[in-house]
């Protein structure tokens, strides 16, 4: 495979934090590893033009230093869904836009990680949907579970859409966004027994965690090139 699509039980469920860091450990493996945030709102205005803070991440992150609009070509001021956010500014999210800025990424690496923005189904426009984007890009999915209360419900109903699109779902990485969640392994036990997908990874709560750190819980065999 030439990438992995991230997607997430919902906002807040740490998918910049875990795409970081699997693309450390797949560098710690000897791979050349770039990051994608095709779009994103609650971007920041800066002398260098919009800026998303999990986009940056992702590029501070990459094996080379790739231009900003290559690995985040639609960034939107408001802290909004991204599809009003696009309204907003009076522009219309192309998909084939994103699939050039992938193809340049990909060029440059063995293997480009995207994330997404929100949940599986935030709509991007009219026709457009990000659950559309990795079809489009012809990748494999992850799904990164938000470790908390709910988590189970959010988990299997965005499996279960993923699995009966075009999508291929390859496995699921729980994140602990709750420092004091009840029963947490109980909660694991019943993820591992109903998700129809290996779970690559559990990552208990970490303050202020460096990607090396996060990449030491995930596993990335399935996504070496190789």
């Amino acid at each position: 495979m030439s990438g992995v699509f991230v997607t997430g039980t919902d906002t807040g469920c740490g998918k910049t934090a875990i795409s970081v860091g699997l693309m450390a450990a797949l560098q710690a493996a000897g791979l050349r590893v770039l990051g994608m945030k095709p779009v994103a709102s609650g971007c920041a205005l800066t002398p260098d033009g919009l800026r998303n803070a999990d986009a940056l991440a992702l590029q501070k992150q990459g094996s080379s230093r790739e231009p900003y609009e290559r690995i985040n070509p639609y960034a939107f001021a408001p802290s909004i869904a991204p599809h009003l956010a696009a309204a907003t500014a009076g522009v219309v999210i192309d998909l084939a836009a994103i699939v050039r800025a992938y193809g340049a990424l990909d060029a440059r690496a063995d293997l480009v990680v995207v994330e997404g923005v929100g949940g599986w189904r935030v709509p991007l426009g009219a026709d457009l949907s990000l659950s559309d984007l990795p079809t489009a890009l012809e990748l494999p999915v992850i799904l990164v579970v938000g470790l908390k209360l709910g988590c189970l419900n959010h988990a299997l109903l965005t499996a279960e859409r993923i699995q009966s699109s075009d999508a291929r779902l390859i496995g699921w990485i729980g994140n602990q966004v709750d420092p004091g969640m009840l029963v947490l392994d109980e909660n694991l036990a019943t993820l591992t027994a109903l998700l129809d997908a290996p779970c690559l990874g559990v990552v208990p709560w970490l303050d202020h965690a460096e990607p090396a750190q996060i990449a030491a819980f995930l596993c990335t065999k399935l996504l070496d090139p190789a």
